[in-house]
């Protein structure tokens, strides 16, 4: 059971800002050259304002000062309650059609000749493959505009391409978003301004 609580702590994590923070604002870019005016973004800006995945949590352990253990009983009601709101998280309507770049790693999803047609980018190592999902709002669904080649699973990237509101279910995992992206680039941390 501390592999439970081990979920919940790296869903908290990614809820607090992400393990890759890109900077930059959420702003649509308007050029018809979209290489070169993708706002580069961090994975908080995909999650609207306010909301909470962790309330029911808190109020359903109100009595115990918000800490539930692995031994409570009640702790595989709450994880189920938890996925739920997790997969039906949603999206920051802001984002819909805005021209991104945004870092995470690769779990690819399907692969024709040794390379990568569509995947989903996660925020932190392992998700979708060795911990549960994270948030729908917090898993795109990629579809290069050309299949990727030299991509393996986890392999961190920068995507870049037109994100879209769209919710999708795979074997993965359930995405909110959506990108066509058309520039897949090895991840190298951003130069301090």
């Amino acid at each position: 059971m501390k592999m439970v609580a081990l979920a919940v702590l790296v869903a908290l994590g990614v809820y607090a800002g992400g393990v890759l923070p890109g900077t930059g604002d959420a702003r649509a870019a308007s050029s018809k050259d979209a290489a070169e005016t993708a706002r580069q973004i961090r994975w908080l800006d995909l999650v609207p304002p306010g909301w909470d995945p962790m309330a029911i949590l808190r109020e359903k352990n109100k009595d115990r000062g918000g800490y539930i253990s692995d031994a409570d009983p009640r702790i595989m009601q709450v994880l189920r309650e938890m996925r739920e709101i997790w997969d039906t998280a949603p999206v920051n309507e802001a984002m819909d059609g805005a021209v991104v770049k945004l870092p995470g790693y690769v779990v690819p999803l399907e692969e024709v000749g040794g390379a990568i047609k569509e995947f989903l980018l996660v925020p932190y190592f392992g998700a979708c493959i060795h911990s549960p999902p994270p948030p729908a709002n917090q898993i795109v669904h990629v579809v290069p505009t050309k299949p990727a080649r030299g991509l393996r699973s986890m392999d961190v990237v920068w995507i870049s391409g037109r994100l879209q509101a769209k919710r999708q279910d795979s074997m993965m995992g359930k995405s909110g978003y959506h990108m066509d992206a058309y520039k897949i680039e090895p991840y190298v941390e951003p130069k301090e301004k």
